[in-house]
């Protein structure tokens, strides 16, 4: 079960390419939304496969009370929300939640440094365009491939001048964590959003560093991962029973589908609220979460369903037990 969520419907009333693979939409709600926070996303309701599922899709730019956007990566090997938003038309009706966030900001800092990794620049454009609007010092570390990977490089310049940092491969300008973060003022707040690699890089060279661990906010994606998404299997403890989690389901979809529900509510693996003790592996798990330490996936003695997955066979207690009849 998912804790409620106020939904509401919209049309599709503009479509872009911002990059050879990243497309955005703005969303026409059908009524004004009420005020939302900066980082802030939306699940939308897709048809994937001929089945009902949901994916979560970050708010881009300026806050709107009567237009969103949200940009998507087009990514084959994913779950599959990324073809089917990619198929969407101008014109087509969409159902989807209400703005909400997990990412939980200090607005009282004199001092930000903004990273943004990839497609995690959607939720970091948002925040950029408060803190600008609050007259706010704010740097963005910028990390793409290359310059023409990078969607909203030309806002993003336009909004922060000399404060927007490109770090691009091709060009052999990556982001040196270390050096970043010892560059910050004492009192600086670190927010990043980017793929799994890089946010673990940037815990641990802020741990190096010394400083507060709640002075760094971060977020990822849930296709974002260490390992490739396969297929997988899950053993529940006690009951003899192996569900297969495809490549394009989460395995939090497939207990649910197999009759064994898991209490959830951001399924972005930001709360920690779906997470499950494992029993045993055979195989790797693959930690797609930003809820436990570096040190608590290493014990591997539990796993958010929600977004991360395996190579192999994992067994798992759900704790939950069928009514007695």
């Amino acid at each position: 079960m998912r804790f409620a969520d106020h939904w509401t419907s919209g049309t599709v009333e503009a479509i872009r390419d911002l990059t050879a693979g990243i497309r955005e939409f703005t969303l026409k709600p059908d009524a004004p939304l009420q005020a939302f926070p900066p980082g802030s996303h939306i699940t939308v309701s897709l048809l994937i496969d001929g089945q009902p599922q949901t994916r979560s899709y970050s708010i881009v730019g300026a806050r709107s009370l009567d237009r969103l956007r949200i940009a998507v990566r087009l990514a084959p090997d994913s779950r599959g929300g990324s073809q089917a938003m990619w198929a969407l038309q101008p014109g087509a009706r969409l159902d989807f939640t209400a703005p909400s966030t997990l990412l939980d900001l200090d607005w009282t800092r004199d001092n930000y440094c903004l990273i943004a990794g990839g497609i995690g620049i959607t939720p970091i454009s948002a925040v950029a365009h408060a803190l600008c609007q609050r007259g706010v010092n704010a740097a963005l570390h910028y990390a793409v491939k290359t310059r023409n990977d990078a969607a909203y490089l030309d806002d993003m310049a336009a909004l922060l001048g000399d404060h927007l940092h490109i770090h691009a491969s091709d060009e052999d300008h990556r982001l040196d964590f270390a050096e970043t973060f010892a560059a910050l003022p004492a009192d600086a707040i670190a927010i990043i959003c980017g793929p799994m690699r890089m946010t673990e890089d940037a815990r641990r060279a802020w741990q190096t560093a010394g400083r507060r661990p709640t002075d760094l906010r971060y977020e990822t994606f849930g296709s974002s991962g260490l390992l490739p998404a396969t297929e997988f299997r899950v053993r529940l403890k006690g009951t003899g029973t192996e569900i297969v989690v495809p490549q394009n389901r989460s395995m939090l979809a497939a207990l649910r589908d197999s009759g064994h529900e898991v209490i959830s509510d951001c399924e972005r693996g930001e709360c920690g609220i779906c997470a499950i003790g494992v029993v045993a592996i055979d195989g790797e798990i693959d930690h797609r979460d930003v809820f436990f330490s570096a040190h608590q996936k290493l014990d591997n003695a539990k796993i958010c369903p929600c977004v991360s997955r395996a190579i192999g066979t994992v067994t798992v207690d759900t704790l939950y037990r069928a009514d007695a009849i």
